[in-house]
């Protein structure tokens, strides 16, 4: 009882001593909020958002007190970005100088969000499950098989535009039991159960060829066509060998009477000589012991039809599903299994047992550390090794079966699944500690390849020396070729160009808009198959006699149209973007390229395509592009117009949205519900059909939908000079398409080319801002808030300076506090998972 007084006197004591700093602290900030911000925020703000107005519902002075004001963290963060959007105040008010907004911003970030610029918050910390291509890679890298995550998990969601985010990638019971059946599957197929086997060659059915020595047409061979193959194959050591062969029969579901004779020999000895009848599904398996000296050997197969093809009711084929050689067969001559070295690094276990224990466990370590990404404790290896022990202990069973129950075990494990980051034990200055250096190797390794970190980073994170050799190793992984998986996925959310295989555009429909004869061509389609559906019965003779001719024209009708976006140019117009990306991170180039340049990666369908001359051959490559070019940059790119179009045309309001979202960084809201499409808005123009661009100016009449549309409009109809197919085009219902327009801050420009100078110059800190925040995003895995300010700010102002470079863009997020440190408290609540194997 005196031991809880003494405390509670202790606690009171420290009380007494920190709360009059507090009230000192809130009162000074009150009073420097009284003097310098909201005299600014009355002048300029107030009319809207004060003194009982709160447009957009949004009241700057509804507060009781001042620790109301500054605790709405959400409301002064939306402040902040539209005052550095140039957002706010609007263009047709009175505009504060640069110092009054940076009195403003300055106060939200030191008061209202603690942040202090030289030790930046980290910002919030979430544990993050690996996604399907993470855990896809890893398994190849720590297993080295290839796991198909993609077919056997179930798709990851997205959060902030990416699909490894924390906060969305939860673990349902179904994907748990997922998970421990992958474990199952992936350690049956990557761990030998043996340190030795018989030396094996084996090929599958299309390795056959013919008499020839040319491929075989197809796998399947029919019962009534003759067909005769042969597979050579080398012995390099004479000896005893097991030829072993696989066939099996496919019918249909329903019986065929039809029988074949099939002959197998070896180096023209005869091996099978049978009859096959009918079956469903049948595998027939033989086995040959053989004599082979060293040189080249050949199997034939011949397939005689016993039945006549007109008695063919159904299909029956034969696949020779496996052949294998196997030897020399005696002991002496068998060899380590492929994958042995990976998780074994002796040529068989000890006998002793105590020797055994010890293998196992240094087996069990290394395999843990690289699984864990990071060294195991002491208690973890044993628990594993205990498991291991009561599987090789029984009969018949190996060492290495022991060691793979504990793989299983340890590749179902949310240790494993899940990324689990720890604050380094080292003393740190400052309000925030480093992550430890497992962490950081993790999320540098994951970041840049995608996958765990090699033997390297594991190195240098057990032995401490990780930090010190950071921009070592961030050089070295970046030059690796697998540092264009990062690129590759990155782009593929961020600009969706992972859409581009599947995103449907209907060819006729789009150009129907633009040429007066695609419009008579389906009409006449329509036409053909309302005569087609009405019953010809019903059909006057001078409708019989137009369905003939209709029908006469239906290749003309039905067939591909030029400027059709085919796989190849849908992969090409992907690669495109891709290969902007890299060549600027490769080549060090400026970010605003992204959305100005003068050159484009094109090979010759896509050059074709663009208009663009003088390309050829299929390979992509960089092509300066003529100085009158309206290409170059995203905003041309076939992807981009393609993933913002609507499958029958254009949608400015898609790719205006598109460009305020990914490009600058400030979205409108969601639109109200039951909003009519553009179709609807105006339905009494009597002849031609009215150009987007009025029917927009329509749609902004209601005032509901003109506060946003302001924003997305004119950057969307900029680009209305190139339809949904990427193409070029000047007319639209044979009307000239008007491209002008004025942004909602105020630049004006008349074309497209105007409209990318405008945003890679005057809007230029826009793009940096958004481009900032998506790739932390992306480094992270996790969505950004009021506490990552700071750390977006510093790493925008360094791409100023340095006219964007992408080097400092990479080396601002990958030395950033955000990337290399922690928030214990967020740390310690996030990562609060069970310490199991």
């Amino acid at each position: 009882m005196l031991s809880t007084s003494k405390k509670i006197l202790g606690w009171a004591s420290q009380l007494s001593a920190w709360v009059p700093l507090l009230f000192l602290n809130v009162q000074g900030d009150q009073e420097r909020f009284g003097r310098d911000v909201e005299p600014i925020l009355i002048e300029y703000c107030h009319d809207c958002h004060g003194d009982g107005s709160s447009k957009g519902k949004v009241s700057l002075d509804d507060y009781l007190n001042h620790h109301q004001r500054v605790a709405d963290k959400d409301l002064w963060h939306r402040v902040l970005k539209h005052l550095q959007a140039d957002l706010m105040p609007p263009i047709d008010k009175p505009q504060p100088s640069d110092e009054e907004i940076s009195v403003v911003t300055s106060w939200i970030k030191q008061e209202v969000f603690d942040q202090q610029a030289n030790d930046p918050h980290p910002g919030r910390v979430t544990m993050r499950r690996l996604n399907r291509n993470e855990y896809q890679q890893t398994i190849r890298d720590l297993m080295g098989i290839e796991f198909k995550a993609y077919e056997e998990f179930p798709a990851d969601d997205t959060g902030y535009g990416f699909d490894h985010i924390g906060d969305v990638l939860t673990v349902s019971p179904l994907l748990m039991e997922k998970y421990m059946a992958a474990a199952e599957m992936i350690v049956e197929a990557a761990v030998p159960r043996v340190s030795l086997e018989m030396a094996e060659q084996s090929f599958a059915d299309d390795a056959w060829l013919t008499p020839e020595n040319q491929p075989q047409a197809t796998s399947r061979h029919s019962f009534y066509t003759p067909i005769e193959l042969v597979r050579p194959f080398e012995i390099h050591q004479d000896g005893p060998y097991l030829l072993e062969l696989e066939h099996e029969i496919r019918g249909d579901f329903d019986f065929d009477p039809g029988t074949c004779q099939v002959t197998v020999d070896l180096n023209d000895s005869p091996l099978i000589e049978t009859t096959y009848l009918w079956q469903n599904r049948k595998p027939y398996q033989y086995a040959f012991p053989v004599q082979l000296e060293q040189g080249t050997h050949l199997i034939r197969f011949r397939l005689q039809p016993l039945t006549p093809i007109e008695e063919k009711k159904n299909n029956v084929d034969l696949r020779l599903s496996q052949t294998r050689i196997k030897g020399p067969t005696p002991q002496h001559h068998w060899i380590m299994p492929p994958n042995y070295d990976r998780f074994f690094h002796r040529a068989e276990a000890p006998s002793s047992p105590a020797e055994r224990d010890a293998y196992g466990r240094v087996v069990l370590e290394r395999f843990l550390q690289k699984a864990y990404r990071r060294q195991p404790d002491s208690e973890t290896v044993a628990r594993a090794l205990n498991l291991s022990k009561v599987v090789w202990q029984e009969d018949g069973k190996t060492f290495e079966d022991g060691m793979a129950e504990a793989f299983k075990a340890i590749l179902a494990s949310p240790r494993f699944i899940f990324r689990i980051e720890r604050p380094s034990t080292e003393p740190f200055q400052g309000r925030f500690p480093y992550l430890d250096d497992a962490s950081l190797a993790s999320r540098l390794s994951y970041f840049l390849w995608g996958t765990m970190p090699d033997e390297t980073l594991l190195r240098l994170a057990r032995d401490g020396r990780l930090k010190e050799q950071w921009d070592t190793q961030i050089q070295r992984l970046a030059q690796d070729e697998r540092s264009l998986r990062w690129m590759q996925s990155f782009v593929g959310q961020w600009l969706q160009t992972r859409d581009m295989a599947s995103v449907a555009i209907d060819a006729r429909a789009v150009l129907s808009r633009e040429s007066e004869s695609m419009r008579e061509s389906n009409r006449l389609r329509t036409r053909l198959f309302e005569l087609f559906r009405k019953p010809e019965s019903e059909r006057t003779a001078s409708e019989n006699d137009e369905l003939a001719q209709l029908r006469k024209d239906r290749t003309r009708l039905f067939g591909a149209v030029e400027g059709e976006l085919t796989n190849d140019l849908r992969q090409a117009m992907q690669r495109e973007t891709e290969m902007h990306l890299e060549h600027m991170v490769r080549e060090d180039r400026s970010v605003l390229e992204w959305l100005n340049c003068d050159y484009a990666f094109l090979n010759e369908a896509l050059a074709n395509h663009y208009g663009v001359e003088g390309v050829q051959g299929k390979h992509m490559r960089k092509v300066s592009l003529p100085a009158n070019s309206n290409r170059g940059g995203l905003l041309t790119q076939g992807t981009f117009l393609a993933v913002t179009s609507n499958p029958s045309r254009t949608s400015p309001v898609k790719r205006g949205l598109f460009i305020l979202d990914n490009l600058l960084g400030i979205p409108p809201p969601p639109p109200p519900p039951d909003i009519p499409s553009l179709e609807e808005v105006d339905p009494d123009t009597p002849h031609t059909p009215p150009t987007l661009r009025s029917s927009l100016e329509k749609h902004r009449e209601d005032p509901l939908c003109r506060s946003c549309h302001q924003r997305m409009d004119p950057l969307g109809l900029a680009l209305e000079t190139f339809n949904p197919l990427g193409l070029s085009r000047t007319m639209e219902f044979g009307q000239p398409i008007e491209t002008g327009g004025t942004l909602i801050t105020g630049e004006h420009f008349e074309s497209v080319s105007e409209l990318k100078q405008v945003l890679s110059t005057t809007r230029r800190m826009d793009f940096y801002r958004c481009l900032t925040e998506k790739m932390l995003i992306f480094a992270l895995g996790r969505g950004l808030d009021y506490r990552d300010t700071e750390t977006i700010d510093q790493i925008v102002d360094r791409l100023e300076r340095s006219g964007g470079r992408f080097s400092t863009l990479m080396e601002g997020i990958l030395h950033s506090a955000a990337f290399m440190k922690c928030d214990m408290k967020a740390l310690t609540t996030s990562n609060s998972y069970p310490n199991q194997p």
